[in-house]
């Protein structure tokens, strides 16, 4: 049934091909824990009958194996979700996640790189010394110019690019579709470069140097190259440029629905994150300018 499932979360779902992946690697290893707690063969066990104190001991031992709270809470989405299409399927009476509940989380601000570090990031010779300078500069442009999502990067063609109204449309989670505006510095590196590689509008943008589509660890190490050469923040990854994105858009003054409609976030509260960032700048200023601070 759980061949069954991923598809169902592929083609009628249509989750993304990491979100599959993810909840088909959770669902395995809760059914290995269900084969050792209960003592049964691979061919003996049947995970319709699963009940409360098996989920339960699975989440006990993640916890004592030091499995941190938010990686714990995701394992429970996915066999909740599991459960819930076997209901659905009325292959089960009853949820055995019914009674389960998340773990609490402590909260976790994003990380982002300061304006001077990506003031200096873009100086011409941070890349002069690598073997493609003008990829890994668009890579790092369209991150943090667009606000992207990685695997939308990756799957960026040409033709999604309209230089008449200066816009870039990608396909975000669910295979929703929005355009992001392209300022003027990003619209000429964009011209630039397609022009140079001598790219097709069916071609990707981003591609491997033997033309083939880029793949996220290629990209995560060309991040991680360049932002170490100017943060010493801990996270350099292609995430933290989004953070990057949308923390300086709303230190300028950005609405947050527009920022929310930028990051293609589908509700107003995975963007309010950001607003921690905001006001710890707004209390240091205060606290610099006011007159009885």
């Amino acid at each position: 049934m759980i061949t069954n499932f991923l598809n169902y979360l592929q083609y009628e779902k249509r989750s993304s091909i990491h979100t599959v992946s993810a909840y088909e690697n959770d669902l395995k290893q809760f059914n290995q824990f269900c084969l050792n707690h209960l003592g049964v063969n691979e061919e003996d066990f049947d995970s319709t009958q699963v009940k409360f104190d098996t989920v339960r001991a699975w989440v006990v031992q993640l916890i004592d194996n030091k499995i941190t709270p938010r990686s714990v809470n995701r394992k429970i989405a996915s066999i909740n979700a599991y459960y819930k299409f076997l209901l659905q399927k009325e292959l089960i009476a009853e949820l055995p996640t019914k009674k389960l509940k998340a773990l609490k989380l402590s909260k976790r601000l994003p990380s982002f790189v300061k304006q001077q570090e990506i003031d200096h990031l873009f100086n011409p010779s941070i890349f002069a010394e690598n073997k493609y300078p003008d990829r890994d500069r668009l890579i790092i442009e369209l991150l943090y110019g667009t606000g992207i999502r990685l695997s939308e990067l990756i799957n960026i063609q040409v033709a999604d690019i309209n230089f008449a109204n200066n816009t870039l449309k990608v396909l975000g989670k669910r295979n929703k579709e929005r355009l992001i505006p392209l300022h003027q510095e990003l619209i000429e590196s964009l011209k630039s470069f397609i022009a140079i590689q001598n790219k097709s509008e069916a071609a990707y943008l981003i591609t491997t140097p033997k033309h083939n589509k880029a793949y996220p660890s290629m990209i995560q190490k060309i991040v991680k190259t360049y932002l170490s050469k100017v943060s010493s923040s801990e996270k350099k990854s292609p995430h933290v440029l989004r953070h990057t994105f949308a923390t300086h858009l709303l230190n300028n003054g950005a609405e947050l629905n527009a920022i929310k409609d930028l990051l293609g976030h589908s509700n107003l509260a995975a963007t309010q994150i950001y607003t921690h960032n905001s006001i710890s700048r707004l209390k240091k200023i205060f606290n610099k300018t006011h007159p009885k601070s």
